[in-house]
């Protein structure tokens, strides 16, 4: 589904030869799934960034969203989406952490059907104002408790999570489906990016990278 998506172009940050720059970047650094970086370089970055750090959008950094929250930098959201897709097509996933919406939206490109949960409703409120131009119809939002995943639409054949925690949550293997993946921030800490594929001989869990994430929390934030 990776392609134009809806959103204004021309010079300065809108232009998509911003978004081209990052993408070479992220190439440069090992990212190779084709799907990922066509997602990358097709969602605008600044639409979900503060408008003061509107100028940093497409540098490979994490940026703050108010609440002790952040949006990933660019390597570490194409590298989860990498993970996960593996280069095949995802039919139903679940975001665990909405955030600003921006990976959410990425996610639009690569599944047939998106849900994203948030815990903290004002941040799913801006999240929602962020997706409004971009009119993606495949991707529902939810303010709920990420811990418990989302079983009234369970289950997935992706499940990615943008908090970290050092131990998986139940509800997170029971809504994956057989030969579904999990990518999560693993750890307190330490974190790792882990991978938890479900096989027919149980779940099998892959460690890679060191990484920096916010804590998974549960039940609902401010309001």
């Amino acid at each position: 589904m990776a392609g134009d998506v809806n959103a204004p172009s021309g010079a300065g940050l809108t232009s998509p030869r911003l978004r081209r720059q990052m993408v070479e970047r992220l190439r440069a650094r090992g990212i190779r799934d084709e799907r990922v970086l066509a997602a990358m370089a097709s969602v605008p970055r600044h639409v979900f960034v503060d408008e003061a750090l509107a100028s940093r959008a497409y540098q490979d950094i994490a940026l703050p969203l108010g609440f002790q929250q952040t949006i990933s930098q660019p390597y570490v959201v194409a590298r989860m989406l990498e993970l996960l897709s593996q280069g095949r097509r995802l039919r139903k996933v679940l975001e665990i952490g909405a955030g600003s919406g921006y990976q959410a939206a990425l996610l639009a490109q690569l599944a047939t059907e998106v849900f994203a949960v948030e815990r903290i409703e004002p941040i799913l409120a801006q999240a929602r104002e962020n997706l409004r131009s971009l009119r993606l119809h495949n991707l529902r939002l939810k303010n709920a408790d990420g811990h418990l995943g989302l079983a009234e639409v369970a289950p997935f054949d992706g499940i990615i999570a943008a908090a970290a925690t050092p131990h998986v949550p139940e509800a997170w293997l029971e809504q994956l489906a057989p030969g579904g993946r999990l990518v999560m921030p693993k750890g307190d800490a330490e974190q790792f990016l882990v991978v938890i594929e479900h096989t027919p001989d149980g779940f099998v869990e892959e460690r890679h990278e060191a990484v920096r994430f916010v804590p998974l929390l549960s039940g609902l934030g401010a309001r």
